[in-house]
């Protein structure tokens, strides 16, 4: 008990909710995108179940974080991967056909989206979390816990905003990109060039934030002349 309340605890555990404050916008940016299309007796059970199914993850991520950060390649694979992820909420209308109109499949495709972009993204929560915990794991489950309802309020504010103003999604695709950018820049593999080569990183930023605004703009553009 004393351990729990001396000033090292409460100091991590307050640098933890700080942690989880300022990163927890891009987790629910991309949980609101995803839910948007929902029937609305679906966006709340959307927002709740991805976000448990990411802290789930993410919790696996803590634990495994020193293995993880050995695997070559994996902020650049996982940036590449989080623009595809951007470009494909802007551009999902909830028309596709192959989501064939119903509403469960169309809920575990916001479901599969939602986890699988909370993982990639939730790399840098993990590794602050991770740090700032110093080795308790008691300050990580807190961490954790203190998160899902940063997320889910955050999510459901997002979600009515993008509902009163649908370009908002224009803006939550470009955060989507810009975190791409800055966790395939973060790269050990690329860092060496990146250093040596300083105008590479911002000709990166406007690439691939331009290119996914400017490729999601083009395909409903399409969409709605064809």
């Amino acid at each position: 008990m004393d351990l729990v309340l001396s000033s090292e605890f409460l100091s991590a555990l307050l640098a933890i909710v700080v942690i989880d404050l300022v990163l927890a916008g891009d987790n629910a940016i991309v949980i609101a995108l995803a839910a948007r299309n929902l029937p609305p007796n679906l966006q709340k059970r959307a927002i709740i179940w991805g976000t448990v199914g990411a802290i789930v993850v993410r919790s696996a991520m803590t634990v495994a974080v020193v293995w993880l950060l050995k695997i070559p390649g994996l902020m650049l694979a996982g940036g590449a991967l989080l623009v595809w992820i951007a470009y494909k909420l802007l551009t999902d209308d909830g028309g596709d056909e192959s989501e064939h109109g119903t509403g469960a499949t169309t809920f575990f495709g916001a479901m599969k989206t939602i986890v699988i972009a909370d993982a990639i993204m939730g790399l840098d929560n993990v590794l602050a979390v991770a740090g700032a915990a110093q080795g308790s794991y008691l300050l990580v489950v807190l961490g954790l816990l203190i998160s899902i309802p940063i997320v889910i309020w955050g999510s459901t504010l997002i979600l009515k905003w993008v509902e009163r103003y649908p370009s908002i999604v224009y803006i939550g695709a470009g955060v989507l990109a810009w975190t791409a950018v800055k966790m395939m820049t973060s790269e050990p593999l690329v860092k060496p060039v990146l250093e040596q080569h300083g105008w590479i990183t911002p000709l990166l930023y406007v690439l691939v934030v331009g290119g996914v605004l400017g490729g999601g703009w083009l395909a409903q553009r399409r969409r709605k002349m064809g």
